[in-house]
């Protein structure tokens, strides 16, 4: 029998670590866990509650209220993944807004937060068989995952791809305004002070600037293949 694993993908805004988490998982038959599915229904919540906005931030009534967020995750076969539920409700597409991703970096840095969340994700880990992406996953969730990966790429890689992705889910969006975003998001996750975003000293950093999907998932899964043997 083939012994299971734990395979942490971590790294910046938009560097494709959910595409190839999902596909790792299909072909291996793991469980797949999105991170940051799970702080953005937070940082939704904290919207609906006026808690946050581009404005202002009252950090302390979140953190009071956190016991009444229940995330969970909930397969769906039709797209073949888990889709994000916030208290019992699926808010899989309003998390992935660009209000959302404004604001979820914000939410990030709070400690509350990433211990709540940390906590339940290792919870999900505990029997291995899992591919967990996020910013600390590999240095805090599971510093033990028997596979890091850190992916990077350039921020204007990144904003290109978000850009198509946001036009093609039929968002109004603006290139500028996203570049901005994703530089943004890049600089308060690589300087917070509760579990910044920085590479393991066991991971293996991957660019995939100039990689398409195919040929990054064939190295990628000839990685995997040694971390199994």
């Amino acid at each position: 029998m083939t012994k299971k694993i734990t395979i942490a993908i971590d790294g910046f805004s938009s560097t494709g670590k959910s595409t190839i988490a999902k596909q790792l998982a299909k072909q291996l038959g793991y469980i797949y866990v999105d991170t940051g599915a799970m702080y953005r229904a937070v940082t939704l919540y904290a919207m609906q509650k006026n808690y946050i906005s581009e404005a202002h931030f009252n950090a302390s009534e979140l953190i009071n209220d956190l016991s009444n967020i229940s995330l969970s995750f909930s397969f769906n076969e039709e797209i073949g993944f888990a889709e994000m539920f916030l208290n019992k409700k699926n808010v899989e597409k309003e998390i992935r807004s660009l209000e959302v991703s404004k604001l979820v970096s914000k939410i990030s840095t709070i400690s509350e937060v990433r211990k709540k969340l940390v906590s339940e994700q290792q919870e999900m880990g505990k029997n291995k068989g899992i591919v967990m992406d996020g910013r600390d996953i590999g240095t805090v969730v599971f510093p033990n995952a028997e596979l890091k990966l850190f992916m990077t790429a350039s921020a204007d890689k990144r904003a290109k791809r978000r850009y198509k992705e946001l036009l093609d889910r039929g968002d109004k969006v603006n290139y500028e305004e996203i570049l901005q975003n994703v530089e943004e998001r890049d600089r308060i996750d690589s300087t917070r002070e509760d579990s910044p975003l920085i590479v393991a000293d066991d991971a293996i950093e991957f660019d995939n600037s100039n990689m398409g999907l195919k040929d990054q998932f064939n190295r990628i899964m000839s990685l995997v293949n040694t971390a199994i043997e």
